[in-house]
């Protein structure tokens, strides 16, 4: 499946080095779907993903809603 999704940000996300040792977590998980309100980390959005996205269609993600689009 695939899916368009807007970014704004103009650049890339740093993780400081800080920021993980205040985790206190022993890994952390970088969003691979795009769609998380806390990125560049995973916040469990994928979820929404797995259940309403089928398999070689292609979708834009609105907010929490996603419609279809044609392929070229």
């Amino acid at each position: 499946m695939a899916r368009l999704v807007r970014h704004e940000q103009k650049g890339p996300y740093f993780i400081e080095k800080t920021e993980v040792l205040a985790m206190e977590k022993d890994a952390i998980a970088i969003c691979g779907c795009g769609l998380s309100a806390e990125l560049p980390l995973c916040d469990g959005t994928h979820k929404t993903c797995r259940a309403a996205e089928e398999e070689g269609k292609l979708y834009l993600w609105e907010g929490e809603t996603a419609r279809e689009v044609q392929m070229p």
